[in-house]
């Protein structure tokens, strides 16, 4: 049986919390917005990276937009360079690195509980 969806709620930017995300500490931090604890297989969430440069292969499909800074996306042999309000389709299995000085950026993954099949 799924579980029962969470109820409409507005997440207000100003109130997220940011926290580091895996062991690159401030390089990424994240706030979810949504996400398997809300009966969803949709995860979306904020993401800032500061002076960050992290190899990671993408678990899940995900979409991602930056909204402030510049993304340098290492991927296939090459640099793709997302400005504010680039947006980039990343299917499950991509290894990548990020690079950024400083982007804000949004994303949204499918499905929000790729860790619990690892």
């Amino acid at each position: 049986m799924a579980a029962e969806k969470a109820a409409l709620r507005i997440e207000r930017f100003s109130e997220l919390k940011f926290a580091p995300r895996f062991e690159y500490g401030e390089m990424a931090e994240v706030a979810a917005v949504c996400g398997a604890e809300d009966g969803t297989e949709l995860g979306v969430g904020w993401g800032r990276l500061s002076h960050a440069r992290i190899p990671w292969t993408i678990k899940y499909d995900e979409v991602l937009t930056v909204f402030d800074g510049l993304l340098r996306l290492h991927a296939g042999g090459q640099v793709h360079e997302l400005r504010p309000r680039d947006s980039v389709w990343l299917p499950r299995g991509t290894e990548l690195v990020y690079e950024a000085e400083t982007a804000l950026i949004h994303f949204a993954i499918h499905p929000s509980n790729w860790h619990a099949a690892e």
